[in-house]
């Protein structure tokens, strides 16, 4: 018998133990009403900031306009563009009559001419009161839309304070959305200028060299001809901000191929890399500038030179470099900052080189942080090697799809 009792202590033991484990864990997640209307409140509030981030649309209103109203916590809500168009309300089909629709409208007319408006509306042959609000969706002084909110009661102090705070809150994520289209364009303004900026001198020493090749060797022009349509028609692609660094490989193989097509033997490039990187997502054109610049600072002055480009895997960064065996420079022009300065041709000369260095730096830190610029280790008559951090894994970044290159050939 002793030994059966033991067993049941031992059992009530563990089943109380249990039991105090699961109301612990119980009172954590269900937690107390204030906690929990916190935690309500932000979640509601995520869910209209999340379409609101797109810009105010028909559709992000749509998907808004019913967390806002739970957030004022009145009994409609609707929210009208910049012109006074209506996008989208919430509420019962009894509130939204026509003649409450025709006062809201006036209400956010006379909210967009003078950036704040109240009004009561009492609509005929419909019951009670329909007191409106109007408060514009103020973004830099400028109004993005107007949400007015509708109650059958008389709004107090703190019911349009909240109004005015959601009102103020929901601008506030139309103006993030806003500055999120702005760096977009930023973005896309860089790369053209990237673009823009790929040195004249190669495209005519190109064009020179493939020309050397027509009458001496046709089939060696050819393919050069097909190495230069595919390099430009890669540069200038209308397929977004981002690719992967297999296609910026084969983009820098055409380009090297033309340059040694120029240089004969001097020229020589070492590649080293990694296959598991091959499908890192990087900003378009981040490798381009670097190797471009490596030849010409590599070449600077002599018919022979060495270039490397490495791309290794280190957890969760690629890690990628371009190294040439050039003249070099001074260390101490680096740490003045003239991350530019590492070109040593003349001023109409450098000019392009420093601009693409710039711009990759800058989209670099742009798309994964400051953390991710560009390193350069360089001394005088040691070389220059200029290396990157990539992330395997980035939010918000993709590579889009690109058109097949070289199907032709």
């Amino acid at each position: 018998m002793s030994g059966e009792l033991l067993a049941i202590t031992v059992l009530a033991v563990a089943l109380a133990t249990v039991l105090i484990v699961v109301a612990l864990r119980t009172r954590r997640v269900v937690s107390t009403p204030h906690e929990r209307a916190v935690h309500d409140t932000l979640h509601t509030a995520a869910q209209a900031a999340t379409p609101l981030r797109g810009g105010l649309t028909a559709k992000s209103a749509a998907e808004a306009v019913r967390p806002l109203r739970t957030l004022t916590g009145v009994d409609g809500l609707a929210l009208y563009d910049a012109d006074g168009r209506l996008l989208a309300h919430d509420g019962s089909a009894d509130l939204w009559t026509p003649p409450v629709r025709d006062a809201a409208a006036t209400c956010a007319a006379d909210a967009l001419a003078d950036r704040r408006h109240f009004a009561d509306h009492v609509a005929p042959g419909t019951g009670p009161s329909c007191h409106l609000i109007a408060a514009p969706l103020l973004t830099d002084d400028i109004s993005a839309g107007v949400l007015v909110a509708a109650s059958f009661d008389a709004p107090g102090p703190g019911r349009v304070g909240a109004i005015t705070e959601v009102a103020r809150y929901a601008a506030g994520q139309l103006q993030l959305a806003e500055l999120d289209a702005s760096r977009a364009r930023l973005d896309r303004a860089e790369v053209l200028a990237l673009r823009a900026q790929i040195s004249p001198h190669f495209i005519y020493n190109a064009l020179g060299t493939i020309a050397s090749f027509v009458r001496t060797d046709p089939d060696r022009a050819r393919e050069l001809i097909l190495d230069f349509a595919d390099f430009t028609r890669y540069s200038f692609r209308a397929a977004g901000e981002y690719t992967v660094l297999a296609d910026e490989l084969r983009n820098i193989e055409r380009y090297l191929t033309l340059e040694r097509a120029r240089f004969g033997p001097g020229l020589q490039v070492r590649l080293q890399v990694a296959p598991e990187v091959l499908g890192v997502v990087l900003p378009f054109l981040s490798l381009q500038p670097l190797v471009e610049n490596a030849v010409r600072h590599g070449l600077a002055g002599r018919r022979d030179g060495t270039i490397a480009i490495v791309a290794r895997n280190h957890g969760p960064d690629c890690l990628l470099s371009v190294e040439d065996d050039g003249v070099g420079m001074d260390p101490e022009l680096l740490r003045t900052g003239a991350i530019d300065a590492l070109t040593p041709a003349g001023p109409a000369e450098s000019d392009g080189a420093h601009v693409g260095l710039t711009n990759v730096d800058q989209r670099l830190r742009s798309a994964f942080g400051n953390d991710y610029g560009l390193v350069v280790e360089t001394a005088i008559g040691a070389g220059t090697k200029v290396s990157m951090r990539i992330p395997k894994f980035a939010a918000g970044v993709h590579a889009a799809t690109a058109p097949r290159e070289g199907a032709q050939r």
